[in-house]
């Protein structure tokens, strides 16, 4: 899509969502740019949503541009046993093109538990034909959602949605905690540029990982057991090829896994740190041309610290905090070499039918670099990176619920709304800038551009480069939606 579409677009019905800008505050130095946000994708899910899930589709050469969307009328649903709650609708996928037209729907029926735990989606060309599948974890037996040998994975075509294959799901440990068993994972990356599929299973104990080619034979598989040394894993599972030999790695929590072989290069901490980490994020440190590690840590409250980031070969480079559950958090670009470190501690969390709820949050803020404690002039909890605008310095898109949303610069000053929950944000479009991916609790799925974005040098570097184009995909499996922010 050109600008002179884009812009055509903007003339249409979806005209009437044009966005105001936000005034600016009279203390500051200077107006931020303004980002004109424009609904240029709308969709209709024909239900009310609760949870949504939204990742790019690719169809093969010479289709347009389309998406997966993943949701169903209840907020996700928990496997641990104290936010578990019983969905009144089931999961259901919709591809959408980058006109608006539906191309599929697939209900996943009641044996599919609505929750990114029970059931990870996530678009992948394995066997290398030019258009992705989707794999999914389902289960054909709607009598009994909870079932641990009858979950298969299955890969579905990207075109119709219909089921192409299926095979078991490798079973986890049955004696444990639910909140343990049905923890899911399936993501992929290239190994000298061919794929490798991947599916794993836990977060807090023990936990399995195994490798697949083109043709679904086993390629590795990695097993640890729940009282084995070193960290567990983590509710992301970023891909990158953090020594850049050609093969990408998998950070498992605080392991560092190459997707060859399944050969651990590295567990950071592994004498001191047993738990999971909630964040971990590669950040590109552009002065030494090299990867760090960012994480928050959960669980073990003794161990220190607890906001840690580590280098390429897993070696601490600072912390801070010697105490606390560090629950969310990201990296973003502040502008020139700068990144910024952000994590939340809570006292506490609980969840159901109406959603997430944190209690005593406390905001955290450093440069990701140095470690030097920062502030930030507005509360950050709910927001998520996002280049709107393509000067390669990213805005901060506070979209945590389905009504009206902002966006601040990285000075904190207000420059944008939109509506809707966020669901993604990255390039997805022909179009200047990264895209806002939403939806709203009425039903509609909302992609929104930047009407006066314009990409720079450093913007184009970053849609082009191999760990965006990886991490861009994994917005439908784990908590992986802050990814690129490191980039």
């Amino acid at each position: 899509m050109n600008r002179v579409l884009f812009f055509a677009l903007l003339r249409v019905s979806l005209a009437t969502t044009t966005v105001a800008v936000l005034p600016v505050g009279a203390d500051s130095a200077e107006s931020p740019a303004a980002c004109d946000l424009r609904a240029v994708v709308q969709v209709a899910a024909g239900q009310p949503l609760g949870q949504c899930r939204i990742v790019p589709l690719s169809l093969g050469a010479g289709q347009p541009k389309a998406f997966l969307a993943v949701y169903a009328e209840d907020v996700t649903v928990d496997p641990f046993e104290e936010m578990f709650f019983f969905p009144k609708d089931t999961l259901h996928l919709m591809a959408f093109t980058e006109k608006g037209e539906v191309l599929w729907k697939h209900d996943l029926g009641r044996g599919v538990v609505p929750g990114i735990w029970f059931c990870p989606v996530f678009p992948f060309d394995l066997d290398s034909d030019g258009a992705d599948e989707v794999w999914l974890v389902g289960n054909p037996d709607v009598d009994h959602p909870l079932t641990v040998i009858k979950r298969r994975l299955e890969r579905l075509d990207s075109r119709t949605g219909k089921v192409l294959g299926h095979w078991p799901w490798p079973p986890a440990d049955r004696y444990q905690s639910p909140s343990y068993i049905y923890r899911n994972f399936i993501l992929g990356g290239h190994v000298r540029g061919k794929p490798v599929l991947v599916t794993a299973q836990g977060t807090y104990q023990a936990m399995a990982l195994q490798g697949w080619n083109a043709d679904m034979t086993r390629r590795w598989e990695v097993r640890i057991a729940k009282d084995a040394p070193g960290a567990r894993g983590s509710h992301m599972c970023p891909v990158v090829d953090i020594n850049d030999d050609g093969v990408d790695e998998l950070l498992w929590g605080e392991r560092c896994i190459e997707l060859d072989g399944g050969k651990e290069l590295f567990c950071a901490d592994r004498d001191t740190w047993h738990a999971h980490s909630d964040v971990v994020q590669p950040v590109w440190n552009p002065i030494e041309r090299r990867w760090l590690i960012y994480t928050c840590r959960e669980g073990t409250p003794n161990v220190a610290p607890r906001v840690v980031v580590y280098d390429d070969r897993g070696q601490r480079v600072w912390g801070d905090l010697d105490k606390g559950h560090i629950d969310a958090g990201w990296v973003a670009r502040v502008g020139g070499n700068e990144r910024m470190a952000f994590a939340i501690r809570i006292g506490g969390k609980s969840a159901g039918p109406q959603g997430l709820v944190r209690r005593d949050v406390e905001e955290f803020v450093y440069d990701v670099f140095t470690g030097k404690p920062r502030t930030f002039p507005v509360n950050l909890l709910g927001t998520i990176p996002v280049d709107l605008n393509g000067d390669g310095i990213h805005e901060l898109a506070d979209g945590s619920s389905s009504g009206e949303g902002r966006v601040f610069d990285m000075q904190g000053r207000p420059c944008g709304r939109f509506t809707g929950a966020v669901a993604a944000a990255s390039k997805v479009l022909d179009l200047p800038g990264e895209q806002l991916m939403t939806y709203t609790r009425e039903g509609t799925i909302t992609i929104w551009a930047d009407a006066n974005a314009k990409d720079n040098e450093a913007a184009q570097w970053r849609y082009r480069h191999p760990f965006y184009k990886a991490n861009q995909r994994l917005t439908a499996t784990g908590s992986n939606r802050n990814n690129l922010g490191g980039l």
